[in-house]
């Protein structure tokens, strides 16, 4: 895969109403940064949520800090990661999260870009793995395993089954940089970069 863009990719939700995301991943001296939002108006829920995730040099998560502003305020959780290792943004240990290297946050396709650069996967390759996952907007932390699967690319995209017990499974294409052009029944890039 190539380096990183710098410039943001915007996403439209086809999982809501109406609902849109924008993010971008920051190539960091010591590994990468992800900095997204998204913005979600349905009939049961308006919020809007701000994320940033800081990644070693291998795509391992090691901060996370996250906020949603909703009709309840404004909410915020972070997380500190070393070695598979959890922890709040007090210190405090969070050992149901032992072994996980990768974070999902509910709200975003950027995140399936982490496990997609670390796992490195082949065609036909998949790998089983344990995450922390950031519900939005409830900003409920839990761990969730996960199936990413890689196909054959097609029409210059690669392409990927993912694969949970909570939602089911999605077929996800990316770019080259591994970042989610359209993920079934979740978003679409809404343009190409250039």
């Amino acid at each position: 895969m190539s380096s990183p863009p710098q410039h943001p990719t915007a996403w439209a939700r086809t999982d809501v109403p109406e609902g849109m995301g924008i993010g971008t991943l920051l190539p960091e001296p010591d590994g990468f940064r992800l900095e997204a939002g998204e913005t979600v108006f349905a009939r049961e829920e308006r919020f809007l949520t701000r994320f940033t995730v800081w990644t070693d040099l291998a795509w391992a998560t090691t901060r996370v800090h996250a906020e949603v502003l909703s009709a309840a305020g404004t909410e915020t959780v972070t997380l500190q990661a070393q070695g598979g290792h959890w922890s709040d943004g007090k210190g405090g240990e969070l050992r149901e999260l032992v072994g996980c290297l990768d974070v999902d946050i509910a709200a975003t396709p950027l995140t399936n870009t982490l496990p997609i650069r670390r796992l490195g996967l082949r065609p036909g390759e998949h790998r089983d793995i344990a995450v922390v996952w950031i519900d939005i907007p409830s900003l409920r932390i839990r761990r969730v395993r996960q199936r990413y699967t890689r196909h054959h690319a097609e029409n210059g995209l690669e392409l990927y089954t993912y694969r949970d017990p909570l939602h089911g499974e999605y077929r996800i294409s990316v770019d080259g940089n591994g970042v989610v052009v359209d993920y079934e029944r979740f978003v679409r890039r809404w343009s190409p970069d250039p």
